[in-house]
């Protein structure tokens, strides 16, 4: 009896390797590559947190060196040219981040234009939040890597900015007013002139 014919005999087939999954390389600096929205947030509040690091940073020295000049103008025009230097650089590196993000969602980088326009550049940005990425490889690479502790961290500043702003927006306010009718409740009453006595 041939073994091959055998029905005690398991099941066999061709096994295929199954290939890792392949990612794309991370490069804040390019054009090229993809991110996914989770890295975009992070990497966007990162960068603004950074810009405002190096602001007070460099704000304070140039401020330690003006004081001993007697408010001189040349340090005054140095300090304002390294904000606008700063924000530009932080304009650019916006930019490229939101050109990998339109490239994650198949989308063509040249849309980044429409941040120019004052409408556009918030639709745009709302986009970029919300639209998820194409799964697997697009035209413009392969997906970008899964999200690190440090940068969900990171987005998760955004939210909680924004629900702290809505809070305050609410509660400044009504606490102001409760501190208005507080103080008008333990103020005094004006004490009223007694009226002179009528003579009999």
């Amino acid at each position: 009896m041939n073994s091959d014919a055998s029905p005690y005999q398991p099941p066999h087939s061709a096994i295929t390797p199954i290939a890792p999954p392949q990612f794309g390389e991370l490069n804040v600096f390019s054009t090229r590559g993809r991110l996914g929205r989770v890295r975009y947030i992070g990497y966007s509040v990162g960068l603004v947190l950074l810009v405002y690091l190096s602001i007070a940073i460099l704000g304070g020295a140039v401020l330690a060196m003006v004081r001993p000049h007697g408010g001189s103008e040349a340090f005054q025009w140095l300090g304002v040219g390294v904000v606008i230097l700063l924000g530009l650089m932080a304009l650019a590196v916006s930019l490229l981040l939101a050109i990998q993000r339109l490239h994650d969602f198949n989308a063509s980088g040249w849309w980044v234009l429409l941040m120019a326009i004052p409408v556009a550049s918030f639709v745009l940005y709302l986009v970029l939040l919300i639209m998820p990425g194409t799964q697997g490889s697009n035209r413009f690479g392969y997906p970008p890597p899964p999200n690190t502790l440090g940068v969900i961290l990171l987005a998760s500043i955004l939210p909680l900015i924004s629900i702290l702003g809505i809070v305050a927006a609410i509660a400044i306010p009504a606490y102001q007013n409760y501190k208005v009718r507080a103080q008008a409740l333990h103020r005094p009453a004006p004490t009223q002139p007694l009226a002179p006595a009528q003579q009999p």
